[in-house]
């Protein structure tokens, strides 16, 4: 059973239907015990990075996370979810994160003007992905040039040694994260259709540690 971690934040219920679209049995839970019985763990996110880290800390799951992670087990952040995966954010202030992957989140708006593109923000939209680490298993089905579907206006840095995929965007983008059993997404596999899915099916297929 995969557990997609319920602390009220994020689009959990169609992340499910994508899993169950898969045949795969899906849980939507804030549950510590649930979290300790499933097979792999997706920890969703949307919206403001020290409001979801609150909720998270507030709900006692913060731990629980680190703790399956810790056990090996195949972790998934997805968009807001990959963003509390890293050592802290500069959204708003600065916010400590959850520590499992190395590098800090940073607002996406400063660098673009630094590197003189006047693109919109958040960046919104089908972006390809350049591969990185094609050894990652959570990329065992995709394919480089595979586009996929982000909504974010702050972006993973100094993450090099984890960094599995990225998106160009008038910056690099982080798109996707491995370390260990530990991956995130900053794009939305449930709403990049096949890649998407095919992601997903991947990140299901990878063994605890």
């Amino acid at each position: 059973m995969i557990a997609i971690v319920d602390y009220g934040v994020g689009n959990l219920f169609s992340l499910r239907s994508s899993l169950s679209a898969l045949g795969l049995v899906a849980e939507v839970t804030g549950d510590p015990k649930q979290l300790a019985a499933a097979s792999h763990i997706i920890l969703p996110g949307v919206g403001a990075f020290a409001n979801a880290m609150a909720k998270l800390q507030g709900a006692g799951l913060a731990g629980v996370v680190r703790q399956q992670a810790a056990a090996g087990k195949p972790l998934l952040g997805i968009c807001l979810g990959m963003q509390l995966l890293f050592q802290k954010s500069y959204e708003f202030g600065e916010h400590e994160g959850l520590g499992l992957v190395p590098g800090q989140v940073c607002p996406l708006a400063p660098d673009l003007a630094m590197a003189g593109y006047n693109y919109k923000v958040p960046h919104i939209g089908w972006n390809p992905l350049q591969i990185q680490r094609p050894q990652s298993p959570i990329l065992r089905y995709t394919q480089e040039g595979d586009s996929v579907y982000y909504v974010h206006s702050f972006y993973a840095k100094n993450c090099d040694e984890a960094v599995v995929a990225t998106s160009e965007y008038g910056v690099t983008v982080t798109g996707a994260v491995q370390k260990g059993n530990v991956f995130g997404t900053q794009f939305h596999p449930e709403k990049s259709g096949d890649v998407g899915l095919a992601m997903l099916k991947a990140f299901a297929e990878v063994e605890t540690c």
